[in-house]
Protein backbone atom coordinates (compact mmCIF):
# COMPACT_ATOMS: atom_id res chain seq x y z
CA UNK A 1 0.00 0.00 0.00
CA UNK A 2 0.83 3.60 -0.67
CA UNK A 3 2.31 5.58 2.31
CA UNK A 4 1.18 8.81 1.13
CA UNK A 5 -2.63 10.09 2.59
CA UNK A 6 -5.78 9.15 1.32
CA UNK A 7 -5.84 13.07 0.14
CA UNK A 8 -2.38 12.92 -1.90
CA UNK A 9 -3.78 9.39 -3.42
CA UNK A 10 -7.10 11.24 -4.36
CA UNK A 11 -4.92 13.71 -5.78
CA UNK A 12 -2.61 11.17 -7.59
CA UNK A 13 -5.55 9.72 -9.28
CA UNK A 14 -6.87 13.36 -10.60
CA UNK A 15 -3.54 13.91 -12.04
CA UNK A 16 -2.99 10.82 -13.69
CA UNK A 17 -6.43 10.30 -15.21
CA UNK A 18 -6.14 14.09 -16.35
CA UNK A 19 -2.89 12.74 -18.09
CA UNK A 20 -4.14 9.86 -19.80
CA UNK A 21 -7.51 11.49 -21.16
CA UNK A 22 -5.70 14.90 -22.41
CA UNK A 23 -3.07 12.28 -24.08
CA UNK A 24 -5.57 9.70 -25.49
CA UNK A 25 -8.43 11.75 -26.35
CA UNK A 26 -5.97 13.98 -27.71
CA UNK A 27 -4.45 11.84 -30.37
CA UNK A 28 -8.09 11.03 -31.28
CA UNK A 29 -9.00 14.41 -32.36
CA UNK A 30 -5.41 14.86 -33.78
CA UNK A 31 -6.43 11.45 -36.25
CA UNK A 32 -10.44 12.39 -36.85
CA UNK A 33 -11.05 15.81 -36.64
CA UNK A 34 -10.29 17.81 -40.17
CA UNK A 35 -7.51 20.46 -40.70
CA UNK A 36 -5.30 19.07 -38.06
CA UNK A 37 -1.45 18.18 -39.32
CA UNK A 38 -2.66 14.39 -38.27
CA UNK A 39 -5.76 13.54 -39.42
CA UNK A 40 -5.88 10.29 -40.91
CA UNK A 41 -2.72 9.10 -39.07
CA UNK A 42 -4.90 6.03 -38.72
CA UNK A 43 -5.34 3.30 -35.97
CA UNK A 44 -1.47 2.51 -35.22
CA UNK A 45 -1.13 5.96 -34.21
CA UNK A 46 -3.87 5.98 -31.91
CA UNK A 47 -2.89 2.50 -29.93
CA UNK A 48 0.48 3.52 -29.70
CA UNK A 49 -0.63 6.89 -28.32
CA UNK A 50 -3.33 5.47 -25.87
CA UNK A 51 -0.71 2.93 -25.08
CA UNK A 52 2.02 6.08 -23.94
CA UNK A 53 -0.60 7.93 -22.79
CA UNK A 54 -1.29 5.90 -19.95
CA UNK A 55 2.02 4.83 -19.46
CA UNK A 56 2.48 8.74 -18.69
CA UNK A 57 -0.40 9.17 -16.37
CA UNK A 58 0.80 6.24 -14.45
CA UNK A 59 4.12 7.95 -13.92
CA UNK A 60 2.64 11.51 -13.38
CA UNK A 61 0.26 9.62 -10.66
CA UNK A 62 2.69 6.86 -9.25
CA UNK A 63 4.30 8.83 -6.59
CA UNK A 64 1.10 10.12 -4.91
CA UNK A 65 -1.07 7.07 -5.99
CA UNK A 66 -0.91 3.51 -6.95
CA UNK A 67 -1.61 4.23 -10.03
CA UNK A 68 -4.85 2.92 -11.16
CA UNK A 69 -6.64 5.59 -13.06
CA UNK A 70 -9.09 3.28 -13.95
CA UNK A 71 -12.25 2.34 -11.91
CA UNK A 72 -12.57 -0.81 -13.27
CA UNK A 73 -9.41 -1.77 -11.84
CA UNK A 74 -9.79 -0.04 -8.96
CA UNK A 75 -13.25 -2.22 -8.19
CA UNK A 76 -12.03 -5.84 -9.37
CA UNK A 77 -8.85 -5.63 -6.90
CA UNK A 78 -11.37 -4.26 -4.16
CA UNK A 79 -13.62 -7.48 -5.17
CA UNK A 80 -10.23 -9.54 -5.13
CA UNK A 81 -9.67 -7.98 -1.64
CA UNK A 82 -6.18 -6.05 -3.24
CA UNK A 83 -7.37 -2.84 -2.29
CA UNK A 84 -9.34 -1.33 0.66
CA UNK A 85 -12.95 -0.28 -0.11
CA UNK A 86 -12.45 2.50 1.90
CA UNK A 87 -10.40 3.90 -0.08
CA UNK A 88 -12.37 2.73 -3.11
CA UNK A 89 -14.76 5.96 -3.06
CA UNK A 90 -11.49 8.49 -3.71
CA UNK A 91 -9.99 6.75 -5.98
CA UNK A 92 -12.92 6.76 -8.47
CA UNK A 93 -13.83 10.22 -7.47
CA UNK A 94 -10.37 10.95 -8.35
CA UNK A 95 -10.69 8.82 -11.73
CA UNK A 96 -13.56 10.88 -12.78
CA UNK A 97 -12.49 14.52 -12.26
CA UNK A 98 -9.37 13.36 -14.19
CA UNK A 99 -11.29 12.63 -16.72
CA UNK A 100 -13.82 15.85 -16.90
CA UNK A 101 -10.68 17.92 -16.99
CA UNK A 102 -8.93 15.83 -19.57
CA UNK A 103 -11.79 15.78 -21.64
CA UNK A 104 -12.22 19.88 -21.27
CA UNK A 105 -9.08 20.60 -22.04
CA UNK A 106 -8.89 18.05 -25.28
CA UNK A 107 -11.97 20.35 -26.68
CA UNK A 108 -10.59 23.70 -25.86
CA UNK A 109 -6.91 22.60 -27.23
CA UNK A 110 -8.99 21.85 -30.70
CA UNK A 111 -11.15 24.55 -30.50
CA UNK A 112 -11.41 25.78 -34.12
CA UNK A 113 -11.57 21.69 -35.13
CA UNK A 114 -14.97 21.17 -34.09
CA UNK A 115 -16.53 23.74 -36.69
CA UNK A 116 -14.17 22.75 -39.21
CA UNK A 117 -15.48 18.95 -38.45
CA UNK A 118 -19.18 18.51 -39.69
CA UNK A 119 -18.76 14.16 -38.90
CA UNK A 120 -20.90 14.35 -35.43
CA UNK A 121 -19.56 10.59 -35.31
CA UNK A 122 -15.84 11.68 -35.19
CA UNK A 123 -16.43 14.12 -32.74
CA UNK A 124 -18.36 11.78 -30.16
CA UNK A 125 -14.88 9.14 -30.85
CA UNK A 126 -12.87 12.30 -29.49
CA UNK A 127 -14.50 11.83 -26.28
CA UNK A 128 -16.32 8.16 -26.10
CA UNK A 129 -15.75 4.69 -27.60
CA UNK A 130 -18.15 3.22 -29.62
CA UNK A 131 -18.46 0.14 -31.63
CA UNK A 132 -17.89 -0.63 -35.08
CA UNK A 133 -21.19 -2.91 -35.52
CA UNK A 134 -23.69 -2.12 -33.08
CA UNK A 135 -24.01 -5.37 -31.21
CA UNK A 136 -24.57 -5.48 -28.00
CA UNK A 137 -24.17 -9.18 -27.17
CA UNK A 138 -20.63 -9.22 -28.51
CA UNK A 139 -20.00 -5.57 -27.68
CA UNK A 140 -20.19 -6.36 -24.44
CA UNK A 141 -18.06 -9.57 -24.66
CA UNK A 142 -15.15 -7.84 -26.04
CA UNK A 143 -15.34 -5.06 -23.67
CA UNK A 144 -15.26 -7.65 -21.00
CA UNK A 145 -12.60 -9.78 -22.71
CA UNK A 146 -10.72 -6.54 -23.23
CA UNK A 147 -10.23 -5.31 -19.63
CA UNK A 148 -9.66 -9.08 -18.38
CA UNK A 149 -6.81 -8.49 -20.20
CA UNK A 150 -5.56 -5.84 -18.94
CA UNK A 151 -6.37 -6.26 -15.29
CA UNK A 152 -5.15 -10.27 -15.61
CA UNK A 153 -1.77 -8.81 -17.23
CA UNK A 154 -1.60 -5.57 -14.54
CA UNK A 155 -1.29 -8.36 -11.69
CA UNK A 156 0.97 -10.59 -13.83
CA UNK A 157 3.32 -7.65 -14.54
CA UNK A 158 3.69 -6.70 -11.11
CA UNK A 159 4.16 -10.27 -10.09
CA UNK A 160 7.22 -10.05 -12.09
CA UNK A 161 10.80 -8.46 -11.06
CA UNK A 162 11.26 -5.69 -12.85
CA UNK A 163 14.00 -2.74 -12.85
CA UNK A 164 11.96 0.16 -10.73
CA UNK A 165 10.41 2.57 -13.39
CA UNK A 166 9.51 0.13 -16.19
CA UNK A 167 6.09 -1.32 -15.24
CA UNK A 168 4.47 2.12 -16.73
CA UNK A 169 5.72 1.31 -20.13
CA UNK A 170 5.13 -2.34 -19.71
CA UNK A 171 1.70 -1.60 -19.05
CA UNK A 172 1.78 0.94 -21.90
CA UNK A 173 2.65 -1.95 -24.21
CA UNK A 174 -0.23 -3.85 -22.81
CA UNK A 175 -2.52 -0.90 -23.79
CA UNK A 176 -1.26 -1.07 -27.59
CA UNK A 177 -1.68 -5.37 -28.09
CA UNK A 178 -4.83 -5.26 -26.87
CA UNK A 179 -5.67 -2.22 -28.82
CA UNK A 180 -4.53 -3.54 -31.81
CA UNK A 181 -5.36 -7.20 -31.76
CA UNK A 182 -9.11 -6.39 -29.83
CA UNK A 183 -9.60 -2.76 -29.71
CA UNK A 184 -11.35 -2.77 -33.39
CA UNK A 185 -14.62 -3.48 -32.72
CA UNK A 186 -15.44 -1.08 -30.06
CA UNK A 187 -12.66 1.15 -29.63
CA UNK A 188 -11.43 -0.52 -26.54
CA UNK A 189 -13.05 1.49 -23.60
CA UNK A 190 -11.71 -0.72 -21.21
CA UNK A 191 -11.82 2.02 -18.60
CA UNK A 192 -14.80 3.59 -17.52
CA UNK A 193 -13.72 6.82 -16.38
CA UNK A 194 -12.28 7.27 -19.97
CA UNK A 195 -15.37 6.78 -21.57
CA UNK A 196 -18.12 7.75 -19.47
CA UNK A 197 -16.25 10.71 -17.92
CA UNK A 198 -15.24 12.48 -21.57
CA UNK A 199 -18.71 11.18 -22.74
CA UNK A 200 -20.44 13.36 -20.04
CA UNK A 201 -18.31 16.33 -21.06
CA UNK A 202 -19.35 15.73 -24.51
CA UNK A 203 -23.22 15.86 -23.71
CA UNK A 204 -22.10 19.13 -21.75
CA UNK A 205 -19.88 21.33 -23.54
CA UNK A 206 -20.81 23.99 -26.24
CA UNK A 207 -19.15 21.62 -28.89
CA UNK A 208 -20.07 23.19 -32.55
CA UNK A 209 -21.83 20.65 -34.33
CA UNK A 210 -22.03 17.90 -32.30
CA UNK A 211 -24.51 15.39 -32.06
CA UNK A 212 -26.00 12.46 -29.52
CA UNK A 213 -23.68 11.21 -26.64
CA UNK A 214 -25.04 7.72 -27.81
CA UNK A 215 -26.13 7.64 -24.20
CA UNK A 216 -28.25 4.18 -25.51
CA UNK A 217 -24.54 2.46 -25.57
CA UNK A 218 -22.98 4.12 -22.78
CA UNK A 219 -24.14 1.20 -20.34
CA UNK A 220 -21.45 -1.34 -22.39
CA UNK A 221 -18.37 0.61 -21.98
CA UNK A 222 -18.95 0.41 -17.91
CA UNK A 223 -20.51 -2.80 -17.46
CA UNK A 224 -17.99 -4.96 -19.49
CA UNK A 225 -15.08 -3.47 -17.24
CA UNK A 226 -16.11 -3.81 -14.46
CA UNK A 227 -16.84 -7.23 -14.97
CA UNK A 228 -13.86 -7.96 -16.67
CA UNK A 229 -11.56 -6.40 -13.92
CA UNK A 230 -13.67 -8.72 -11.60
CA UNK A 231 -13.47 -11.75 -13.65
CA UNK A 232 -9.49 -11.03 -14.22
CA UNK A 233 -8.63 -10.09 -10.64
CA UNK A 234 -10.28 -12.83 -8.83
CA UNK A 235 -9.27 -15.68 -11.20
CA UNK A 236 -5.63 -14.01 -10.87
CA UNK A 237 -5.69 -15.08 -7.10
CA UNK A 238 -7.81 -18.08 -7.49
CA UNK A 239 -5.07 -19.64 -9.95
CA UNK A 240 -2.30 -18.26 -8.59
CA UNK A 241 -2.66 -17.28 -5.10
CA UNK A 242 -5.06 -20.16 -4.67
CA UNK A 243 -7.17 -17.23 -2.77
CA UNK A 244 -11.33 -18.28 -4.58
CA UNK A 245 -13.51 -15.75 -4.08
CA UNK A 246 -17.37 -15.71 -4.09
CA UNK A 247 -17.44 -12.30 -6.28
CA UNK A 248 -15.33 -14.93 -9.07
CA UNK A 249 -18.69 -17.16 -9.20
CA UNK A 250 -20.50 -13.50 -9.16
CA UNK A 251 -19.10 -12.00 -11.62
CA UNK A 252 -19.09 -14.51 -13.68
CA UNK A 253 -23.17 -15.07 -13.38
CA UNK A 254 -23.78 -10.88 -13.60
CA UNK A 255 -21.80 -11.26 -16.77
CA UNK A 256 -24.14 -13.82 -18.36
CA UNK A 257 -27.18 -11.87 -17.14
CA UNK A 258 -26.00 -9.18 -18.85
CA UNK A 259 -25.44 -11.07 -22.00
CA UNK A 260 -29.13 -12.28 -21.69
CA UNK A 261 -30.22 -8.55 -21.60
CA UNK A 262 -27.82 -7.50 -24.24
CA UNK A 263 -29.35 -10.84 -26.37
CA UNK A 264 -32.88 -9.09 -26.02
CA UNK A 265 -31.80 -5.91 -27.06
CA UNK A 266 -30.33 -6.55 -30.71
CA UNK A 267 -33.38 -8.91 -31.67
CA UNK A 268 -35.51 -5.69 -30.73
CA UNK A 269 -32.89 -3.77 -33.16
CA UNK A 270 -32.70 -6.32 -35.78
Amino acid sequence: MMDTSLGLQFIGEILGTFILVLFGGGVVAGVVLDKTKSNNAGWVVITIAWGLAVAMGAYVSGYLSLAHLNPALTLGLAFAGEFPWANVPAYIGGQFIGAFLGATIVWLHYYPHWKATKDQGAKLGVFATGPAIRHYTSNLFGETVGTFALVFGIMSIGANEISAGLNPLIVGSLIVVIGMALGGTTGYAINPARDLGPRIMHAILPISGKGSSDWAYSWVPVVGPILGATIAATAYNAIINHNVSVWLYVSVAVLIVFEFIAMSMDKKQA
